[in-house]
């Protein structure tokens, strides 16, 4: 049986996918195969010696030591696309509550609950709150992956322009982009055009602070930036400079820090992006089926850290190794596999940076002797038998 433990709260749609015949999952698991979890930030001591995989519902991962876990061989999913509806809806909401203050206008109307002349009160005070149609105006996407390429297409269809950069825009990203949006060439032209700026990137150590002094510098003056991806992308102390200059006219988070916190030009938003019923279960949906896929067939779909790995399970036996990119590594496996006579019927091998997988489907079950030997080569971190 394989044990699933569960961190945060996961949808039971998601869940109801695990046979419980074969599978036992639980947030009391205290030795589990697999872990699947939303926001909780893991902690090494939580991953134990037994852990495969490791599944974040949705599609940020920095709540995860990844590197951690590929040098032990753990294979970490994420779920891109799932809540990727959800987060360009709340973009779409916020494009207009940049526009407009229109926060500060529904306070502004509930201060008058006990005044003598609301209506008066409210023609007078209406003028502060006002701001420009988006109609015309340039939107800049920084990032084209699945939510960025709705935030674009959408924002076509409002009758904005939009400039859209990623460097590394993927093939199946750029078939479901509209041909009308222009390919900015750097962040640069994004920041010389756009009147809105939304960023929708990954936060890792090149992009921290990338919303900083330097690329605030090169924007327009009264810019709106939109940051729905992670807070620390902003360099928080360069946006209250700009705000208060105004040189950006408002900042627009689902990732606020404690100093952006009541300032009049943000519009702070309590992390919603993927709040959403159909976003949690489309996340723990595919997280869990990214999870059967690795532990019944060693399959590997939607992985931060190993190679995409599908190969159809048609023979006796199974052999799975994750190990370190390195050269004649596919020969070492095979020589162990030779010295036993066991033919190899398919066999699939990639590498992901620093880290490979290899997949071999042998005419014969894999025994422990195989997977000791496999094990003790130098440059394995895991090797599994698939039946």
């Amino acid at each position: 049986m394989y044990r699933i433990r569960t961190f945060d709260k996961i949808s039971e749609k998601g869940l109801a996918i695990f046979d419980k015949v074969i599978y036992s999952v639980s947030p009391d698991e205290m030795n589990p195969d697999a872990i699947i979890l939303r926001s909780h930030v893991l902690e090494a001591g939580e991953i134990g010696g037994g852990v495969m995989c490791v599944a974040r519902a949705g599609a940020g991962y920095n709540n995860i030591p990844v590197e951690l876990c590929s040098g032990k061989g753990i294979v970490v999913f994420n779920t891109p696309g799932a809540n990727a509806n959800a987060v360009k809806e709340l973009v779409l909401c916020s494009l207009f509550l940049s526009a407009r203050d229109v926060v500060g206008g529904i306070l502004f109307a509930m201060s008058l609950k006990d005044a003598e002349d609301p209506a008066g009160a409210i023609e007078k005070g209406k003028s502060r709150f006002m701001g420009p149609e988006l109609k015309e105006k340039n939107l800049g996407v920084i990032g084209l992956g699945a939510i960025g390429v709705m935030v674009a297409n959408a924002a076509l269809e409002l009758g904005m322009n939009v400039f859209g950069y990623d460097p590394y825009l993927s093939v199946e990203s750029a078939w479901d982009l509209s041909g009308k949006v222009r390919k900015a060439s750097s962040p640069e032209e994004v920041y010389r055009h756009c009147d809105y700026i939304t960023f929708h990137i990954p936060l890792v150590e090149s992009t921290k602070g990338i919303i900083g002094r330097e690329s605030i510098a090169k924007m327009k003056e009264g810019v709106r930036i939109l940051n729905f991806s992670r807070g620390g992308l902003a360099d928080d102390s360069a946006l209250l400079e700009a705000l208060d200059s105004g040189k950006v006219e408002r900042y627009v988070t689902d990732f606020p820090g404690k100093a952006m916190l009541g300032h009049p030009k943000v519009v702070c938003i309590p992390h919603l992006g993927a709040s959403t019923s159909e976003s949690e279960e489309n996340c723990s949906t595919m997280a869990a089926s990214q999870i059967r896929e690795y532990l019944e067939k060693g399959n590997i779909v939607n992985s931060v850290n190993y190679p995409k790995c599908l190969m159809e399970l048609t023979s006796p036996g199974r052999l799975t190794v994750a190990h370190r990119n390195v050269p004649n590594m596919l020969g070492r496996i095979l020589a162990v596999l030779a010295e036993r006579n066991i033919n190899v019927e398919d066999m699939l091998n990639k590498g992901k940076g620093d880290y490979a997988y290899t997949i071999v489907n042998t005419c014969s079950e894999i025994g422990e002797d195989v997977l000791k030997s496999v094990s003790a080569i130098d440059g394995v971190l895991m090797a599994r038998a698939i039946k």
